[in-house]
């Protein structure tokens, strides 16, 4: 009896469920699952795919993607490139692995294309499609594209060509973006013009899917608008150089951008070293003064007031210093006291500013009226500048005096004083503690022959610009009624003479 009722136990313990481990258990679908492989054997299934497909590159984009779920792209991304790009697995510096083994290659692939645009724009197709349908290759194929570039000088002629064709298309069309082109500027490749040679390729390909503002805009993003000169070699590195190199491979285009760029860029790197370097030593009034231009830096030719009463205008005196003479002849001249008058060797330092700005402006073919607003921000971001209304502008004519025999040697001309006087109008208005110093900087300018009675009759007319307008107008109205009314007495003078 003892021995069934045992059996019965056993047999009701058995009927229920042993205890298990609580939680959600996953199971991953077949079709989820990818298959193992080693970059060898995912490199044999994708060449016998390719070889299969053949020239056919919609059957080839076809089994990229069917593919593409069961083979690892994520982790063999750079295999799946370079035998895409060169038909077989690349080694660093761009041999190829598998030369020796046809099998282990294939001759479907961007390298044995058809060096015409029709067919490099097909295989591009392949990649837009691919990276469509799998996204997380697209940082890969940037990082490959910019490998292959290093690789340059492994590759043959035909091979950087046809290269260079997929490269503009494909930044045509937005699937790379412009910063693969930093690869161009490794020295070996520019020292051998491979760089410069690429580069004209690539263009002509990007230009023949978009237009010239499309390609400049991109560089311009990328921050290689102003780099493209690192393409040449340092002893080539000119605008003229550059110019003609790709005006002669049919880029005109990108000759004229770059001419129009060059000297903005020239411009901040002349203001950074202005404001950083040159301007840190303050010019010696009378030796300025002694190098300025023209003759009306005088003072005795003008009378009036500081206050901004009303006084006399002088005959100006005509002065045999002529600027231009003196700069003519710098570069020839190995003697700085004998050009300035026998100035001292110690203050030879208060004219390095004018030599300098000079120098650039020739090397760079800088105009004037590119220079002269530059030199005013320079100079008012030299000081530190008082927090009181009423102190600022003492503060303001004080530091301006120095400076101006130097501002009189860039204002030569008509617009380049015109240009001054409104970057005086825009700085006095947004630094609202100059906004009454204007008409006191301008009647200085005006004293130390910075500014023209013409240039200043014709600001206050027509060419002031609209910040601040009314006051600054306002500010200068008995000033140039005074100058008017000079300018009349001067001519009822000369017709009664």
């Amino acid at each position: 009896m003892r021995w069934e009722v045992a059996v019965h136990i056993v047999n009701f313990m058995n009927k229920h469920q042993k205890p298990v481990l609580t939680g959600q258990r996953f199971k991953t679908r077949k079709r989820d699952e990818k298959e193992k492989f080693e970059p060898t054997v995912f490199r044999d299934t994708l060449v016998q795919g390719l070889n299969e497909a053949g020239d056919d590159l919609e059957a080839v984009a076809k089994f990229l993607d069917s593919t593409g779920s069961r083979l690892d792209y994520r982790r063999y991304a750079d295999t799946l490139f370079d035998i895409l790009v060169a038909g077989s697995m690349l080694a660093p510096g761009g041999t190829r692995i598998d030369d020796g083994d046809k099998t282990k290659m294939t001759n479907h692939c961007v390298f044995s294309a058809n060096e015409d645009h029709e067919t490099i724009r097909n295989y591009a197709q392949v990649f837009n499609k691919l990276i469509r349908r799998y996204k997380y290759l697209e940082k890969a194929f940037e990082d490959e594209m910019k490998k292959l570039l290093l690789f340059l000088k492994a590759f043959s002629e035909t091979e950087q060509t046809k290269l260079a064709m997929l490269s503009g298309i494909l930044l045509g069309n937005g699937t790379l973006p412009a910063a693969i082109l930093t690869s161009l500027f490794t020295d070996s490749l520019v020292k051998e013009g491979i760089a410069a040679s690429f580069a004209v390729k690539l263009f002509k390909a990007w230009m023949a899917e978009k237009d010239a503002n499309s390609v400049t805009s991109s560089l311009r993003k990328a921050n290689l608008d102003k780099r493209l000169l690192e393409l040449f070699p340092v002893n080539r590195q000119s605008v003229d150089h550059f110019a003609k190199y790709f005006t002669d491979a049919g880029l005109k285009e990108l000759s004229d951008f770059l001419r129009v760029q060059q000297p903005l860029g020239t411009r901040k790197e002349l203001q950074k070293e202005l404001q950083e370097e040159r301007l840190s030593v303050m010019p010696d009034q009378g030796v300025l003064q002694s190098i300025s231009c023209g003759s009306r830096l005088e003072e005795s030719r003008l009378n009036y007031p500081a206050d901004g009463g009303v006084g006399t205008l002088n005959s100006p005196k005509s002065n045999d210093i002529k600027i231009s003479n003196i700069f003519n002849n710098v570069s020839q001249s190995k003697n700085l006291n004998v050009i300035f008058h026998g100035e001292k060797k110690q203050n030879q330092k208060n004219i390095v500013v004018v030599l300098y700005v000079k120098e650039e402006m020739k090397r760079n073919d800088l105009p004037e009226t590119a220079v002269i607003g530059l030199l005013w921000t320079c100079i008012m971001n030299a000081v530190e500048w008082n927090k009181k209304e009423e102190l600022v502008a003492e503060q303001a004519l004080k530091h301006l005096k120095q400076y101006a025999p130097l501002l009189a040697v860039f204002s030569s001309q008509g617009q380049s004083e015109l240009i001054l006087l409104q970057k005086v109008q825009e700085y006095c208005y947004d630094n609202i503690h100059f906004m009454k110093a204007f008409q006191k900087i301008v009647v200085l300018f005006y004293k130390a022959d910075v500014l023209s009675e013409e240039a200043i009759l014709k600001w206050y007319k027509e060419a002031h610009v609209a910040k601040g307008k009314s006051v600054f107008l306002d500010q200068m109205k008995k000033f140039v009624e005074w100058l008017q009314n000079a300018e009349e007495e001067s001519e009822s003078e000369g017709e009664e003479n």
